[in-house]
């Protein structure tokens, strides 16, 4: 069931969606008399093309999934969660990994993702900022030999964090398998959840479902209200690309997730 999840959601990513119809539309263009038809998906893609890469549509398709909870600092300036002077309650502080590569040839740092570097800093950060806590690092093996929760732990290490204070969780393969096997590990103890803010939504409702109740620390933001960049903002961007596929990604997990009763 895994695999057929990760199958289908590459099916379903925007990008090779708007391949496939490009594929079809020269198909119609090339082999066919069905001009018509054929013009019709090339635009179509075309569209759809120009406007996941747009900055302003990528900001609405993630701004969504990334206004459910204020980072770290802000809850604690506020006392949503918890007071700035209770940080001590804290015990764990969890990091979800967002992907590895592992290669001995490259240093530890370039092993991971972008995402989980962001991801993994943020843990640091707030593990240091609550004295006595633990730092439980997640992620899993799929195709690599390693787990990511591994090559995660390396770096914290280099990054100055105690050995003894590093738990790592090595045994997920996604989200539902972290909440399960984290849950072992904190039992009914509080502790803060880190993970990217378009990802944090699920992450917590499967978290709570199992029931535990993470303290969200969001990171990673791709959402932004101000835009620095003028006219230059309305071009296509690589980057707004990748975003609107982050995206279209989670909200398919979010899909999945309530069809599988795990959220």
């Amino acid at each position: 069931m895994f695999m057929f999840k990760k199958i289908v959601s590459q099916f379903l990513s925007p990008v090779t969606l708007i391949i496939v119809i490009i594929f079809a539309g020269l198909f119609y263009l090339w082999f066919t008399k069905k001009q018509t038809r054929g013009k019709l998906l090339v635009s179509v893609a075309f569209i759809a093309l120009l406007l996941l890469s747009n900055g302003d549509v990528t900001d609405k398709i993630t701004g969504y999934l990334e206004r459910g909870f204020q980072p770290q600092d802000m809850q604690m300036a506020s006392g949503t969660y918890y007071d700035a002077g209770d940080e001590d309650f804290i015990k764990y502080v969890v990091v979800l990994g967002g992907g590895h590569t592992s290669n001995p040839e490259l240093p530890v740092s370039s092993q991971v993702s972008d995402t989980t570097m962001v991801r993994l800093v943020e843990g640091i950060r707030l593990y240091r900022k609550h004295l006595g806590s633990k730092l439980i690092l997640s992620g899993g093996s799929v195709f690599d030999p390693l787990p990511g929760a591994l090559i995660m732990a390396d770096i914290a290490r280099e990054l100055g964090v105690n050995e003894y204070d590093i738990i790592t969780e090595s045994g997920s393969q996604d989200t539902k398998d972290e909440a399960r096997l984290i849950k072992q590990i904190v039992n009914d103890e509080s502790f803060i959840l880190v993970t990217s803010a378009a990802h944090m939504n699920r992450s917590v409702a499967m978290f709570r479902k199992l029931g535990m109740n993470p303290i969200p620390a969001p990171t990673g933001h791709m959402f932004s209200n101000v835009r620095r960049d003028g006219p230059l903002s309305y071009f296509p961007k690589s980057g707004n690309l990748c975003n609107s596929e982050s995206a279209f990604h989670e909200y398919l997990g979010m899909v999945w997730a309530s069809l599988r009763g795990q959220i």
